[in-house]
């Protein structure tokens, strides 16, 4: 069997199968054509993880509907679904719950998300690279424009954020001052003290 068709079967993209042959992962041999031909007789593919997510609770029932639809699509291409997963959570939040257990698991190659920003707003090509080197896959099924209003809504929770952050800082350095003059204080009273 072609590596391609093995991949198909799998549920990688092409190019993983190709690093798992490099790697050694998978028995093949490589015609004079360049075709690699995969010996392996038994396919046991993995399965898929569905993962789907929105920014709030109130687009909520959006998450069901996401879902059913990536279902439909996994059936039609004929993969076999492991996990789906539903999230509530900001697309920029780099520590939601249930993404970092899927990531954790072992016994899956293949992400399914409708669009790219369900997954993931920030750092994408990243999150791709590391799971191809454990020969996972992400595959986007739709690669439209995304809506603006959850656009918006990770907009917000980004400024919201950096402001947390900015508050947090001029705090730490209200408290640095705080105890510099604290210890000057101190410092002057033991002075004051050994020159009576």
């Amino acid at each position: 069997m072609k590596l391609s068709d093995y991949a198909k079967k799998l549920g990688v993209s092409y190019k993983t199968a190709w690093r798992m042959w490099k790697r050694g992962e998978i028995k093949a041999t490589q015609l004079p054509t360049g075709t690699i031909i995969v010996t392996t007789e038994e396919i046991s593919p993995q399965g898929v993880a569905i993962y789907t997510r929105v920014s709030s609770a109130e687009n909520k029932s959006n998450l069901d509907s996401q879902a059913e639809r990536l279902k439909a699509y996994c059936i039609a291409k004929g993969y076999q679904i492991k996990y789906i997963v539903k999230e509530v959570g900001s697309g920029v939040n780099d520590n939601r719950k249930k993404l970092v257990e899927l990531l954790l698991k072992d016994d899956y190659s293949l992400i399914i998300c409708e669009h790219k920003d369900r997954l993931t707003r920030v750092g994408f090509n990243y999150l791709k690279v590391l799971l191809n080197k454990q020969g996972k896959d992400i595959e986007v099924v739709n690669l439209a424009e995304e809506r603006k209003d959850d656009l918006m809504q990770d907009f917000v929770a980004i400024i919201t954020s950096f402001c947390a952050r900015l508050y947090s800082i001029r705090k730490r350095t209200r408290k640095t001052e705080c105890l510099i003059q604290c210890l000057k204080e101190n410092q002057n009273e033991v002075s004051s003290e050994a020159s009576n």
